[in-house]
């Protein structure tokens, strides 16, 4: 229910939402109550989990990790086997000790 959002885009799960919060302004039926209901709750839900096992950052620093060794790479077109070996151990224990930061994190 995530998506990427640019500068004053919502994301899907905000979207959705709003969808759901004019359909029940425009008719306040108990049936568009519950699907507000529903969806909100569905996106609370994700943001704790989120929050709590810290996978959005988790997701974060994996495609920085991903995105530095390919820059590496294109930076580096001769690199022999070793120092490309090399480079992306730096950025997987860079990233290791990134993800173990968060368990020390505060939660919310």
């Amino acid at each position: 229910m995530s998506g990427s959002v640019t500068s004053g885009e919502m994301t899907t799960a905000q979207l959705i939402q709003q969808v759901a919060l004019l359909r029940w302004l425009t008719s306040q039926t108990d049936e568009d109550r519950r699907i507000l209901t529903a969806v909100t709750g569905i996106q609370v839900g994700r943001q704790l989990f989120n929050r709590i096992t810290g996978q959005d950052k988790v997701d974060a620093y994996k495609r920085e990790c991903i995105l530095s060794i390919s820059q590496f790479l294109r930076e580096n077109p001769r690199a022999s086997q070793a120092d490309i070996n090399a480079e992306v151990e730096k950025r997987v224990l860079v990233f290791a000790a990134r993800v173990k930061a968060l368990e020390t994190a505060p939660i919310l």
